[in-house]
């Protein structure tokens, strides 16, 4: 599933061919994706102009004038393909095209089909079902060491599975999880309750970091994700310890004992880390 680098990639890959621009068309392919598109959905869409395309945890929020809002997943493996128009009838996978004033043809592709695209007002947005309780932005200034601080307080679960509860901070997944514990130095089994000040500081830091880096490179591509333009991500090049299990971590202590990065299973999920480094 695309993390808050990919979400974020897309969105400014977006943002460049569709603000200012009017939808001159819209047409759907099917009936939905993960659940029906709400009625009407392409005419309420068509004519209206973009003011502005943002992202919101792992959700697209496209801003069109007269107060609509387009809200967006691309799910396991939607993308958001952009293109000039083709002569050529839409793909297998090709769910939704939009049009715009300009002739630019963007393409919702989702062979999965777990992605969604709803509407809803802008008055609405905050309250909405998919983004009411969604903890803060980890870029934003209201992320910050008090306040992880605080939703960590007393929590006895591991402090990755911690990390990867929206509620707590919003956007960040498995990936980018296990990337910035390593950095901070933090284990992942560590209970999120017991890190100091410290090491919570470091750790929001490290988050910060990783981010930025992330979604300079485009995100990464591992599956799925590819920008709009049809360019790959290329942060993976840049991973640590995700997906490096059995190799050294940079700088590596080289103890007796160490027997590289591992991967063990925390909720479902990989976790890869250096039980050396990480404490």
């Amino acid at each position: 599933m695309p993390e808050l680098p990919e979400v974020e990639t897309v969105a400014r890959g977006l943002a460049q061919v569709w603000e200012g621009r009017k939808f001159a068309s819209v047409a759907c392919h099917r009936a939905g994706l993960r659940q029906p598109f709400p009625p009407d959905f392409a005419s309420r869409l068509t004519g209206r102009r973009v003011e502005r395309v943002e992202r919101r945890a792992k959700y697209l929020v496209v801003r069109l004038d007269g107060g609509l809002i387009m809200l967006g997943h691309l799910g396991m493996s939607g993308r958001m393909v952009i293109s000039a128009l083709r002569n050529s009838p839409p793909g297998l996978h090709d769910h939704v095209e939009f049009v715009t004033d300009d002739s630019v043809l963007v393409t919702l592709t989702d062979p999965r089909r777990f992605g969604l695209l709803t509407l809803c007002d802008a008055a609405e947005l905050g309250a909405h079902r998919l983004l009411a309780g969604l903890g803060p932005e980890p870029l934003s200034p209201a992320f910050d060491a008090p306040v992880l601080a605080a939703a960590l307080a007393g929590k006895a679960t591991p402090i990755k599975s911690a990390l990867l509860d929206q509620r707590l901070v919003a956007g960040l997944g498995n990936i980018y999880v296990c990337e910035s514990l390593f950095r901070c130095k933090v284990s992942p089994l560590r209970e999120a309750g017991s890190l100091d000040r410290d090491e919570i500081t470091r750790l929001v830091e490290a988050i910060k970091t990783v981010l930025r880096e992330a979604i300079a490179a485009g995100g990464s591509s591992l599956k799925d994700h590819v920008r709009p333009d049809g360019e790959l991500g290329y942060f993976q090049h840049s991973f640590k310890v995700y997906g490096r299990a059995g190799l050294r971590c940079d700088g590596c202590p080289g103890a007796g004992e160490c027997d590289g990065i591992r991967r063990i299973v925390q909720a479902g999920r990989s976790t890869f880390y250096c039980a050396e480094r990480q404490r």
